[in-house]
């Protein structure tokens, strides 16, 4: 058993199944996110009851944020990929053979 994880929540949805909601807000802390062009932030505005607000860093619901998104990945896990690491948009596997092998996959990765 790993001495890493996060806390996992189930919901149940309006079909009665189970979502799986696992809350990463220690690995957030740590992640470097991927700010808006500050020129471009107005574009990413919207409004509610409560004010106007606007995104600092890129929000997944825009059109071009998955590809955008992606492409960056690929660049700057290039080295990793297939070797011992697979990306798909947000989600990064990293396998090994050994646990002393993982730690080190995962020292580099992140």
């Amino acid at each position: 058993m790993s001495s890493r994880g996060a806390p996992v929540l189930f919901v149940k949805k309006k079909d009665g199944s189970m979502r799986m909601c696992i809350h990463y807000w220690q690995l957030n802390k740590m992640t470097i996110k991927n700010k808006v062009k500050e020129a471009d932030v107005h574009k990413t505005g919207f409004k509610t009851h409560y004010g106007h607000y606007e995104f600092l860093v890129m929000p997944l619901g825009l059109t071009n944020t998955p590809a955008t998104f992606m492409d960056l990945m690929n660049q700057v896990f290039q080295p990793y990929l297939d070797q011992y690491l697979v990306v798909f948009i947000d989600d990064i596997l990293v396998y090994s053979r050994t646990e002393n092998e993982h730690d080190e996959h995962l020292r580099v990765v992140l």
